[in-house]
């Protein structure tokens, strides 16, 4: 299939709820290296709130996002909150008229959760930051649209454009953030948002890709 439903897709955030809760402590060890510490202590706040929240209803994935969204938002602290809050909640935003989610919808989505972090984060490609994994993702999926590539050949383009940009992070000084007053003892570190950004992207794009072969 090229599309699912709109009302099938809240596995896709209790994947990312998963993987997130199972690399909570990876992010933090990554973003004690040369920031806060808190960052994958406070993503796996927001997941558990979050399953919480989704717990015996029926929801559709544009409904948990928001769901999701709000809890980043309004409850959880540290820089990621904003951040991710946005991500989410522009996601929702971008899908909620639609009862079907396809290839093209999907990429509204990721425009628009980009847009709205770059938006309040004021990052670039290149600063150390999600925008290094989310940025690149985004552009490799739209290219293969522009292939004529299918839904799921695009999602796999993504995935590996993701991993690439989160490694890219290693060699890069940070720009943004805590890091950033680290000026070049940053470099040669993983960013933890970029990170995290990457195991969220691979959860939606390997989630989807179930929903698209049932």
């Amino acid at each position: 299939m090229e599309s699912f439903l709109n009302i099938e897709g809240v596995v896709v955030v209790k994947k990312i709820i998963e993987v997130i809760q199972e690399n909570s402590i990876y992010l933090s060890e990554l973003d004690g290296k040369i920031g806060d510490g808190d960052h994958g202590i406070n993503m796996k706040k927001g997941a558990a709130l979050c399953e919480q929240r989704l717990a015996n209803r029926t929801i559709d994935l544009s409904g948990s996002l928001k769901i999701y969204g709000d809890i980043l938002l309004k409850e959880i602290g540290g820089a990621m909150g904003p951040l991710y809050g946005t991500f989410f909640r522009e996601m929702a935003a971008a899908s909620k008229d639609n009862d079907q989610i396809d290839a093209t919808i999907f990429k509204k989505m990721l425009s628009a959760s980009l847009a709205g972090v770059q938006n309040i984060g004021n990052a670039k490609v290149g600063d150390k930051s999600m925008i290094d994994t989310l940025a690149p993702a985004l552009a490799a999926y739209e290219a293969s649209l522009n292939d004529n590539k299918t839904f799921q050949e695009a999602l796999t383009t993504l995935k590996f454009a993701a991993e690439k940009g989160k490694q890219s992070t290693i060699d890069l000084v940070a720009k943004v953030g805590r890091a950033s007053r680290l000026g070049e003892r940053s470099r040669g570190q993983l960013d933890a948002g970029a990170t995290s950004c990457c195991f969220i992207l691979m959860a939606i794009a390997d989630s989807i890709t179930a929903l698209l072969n049932k």
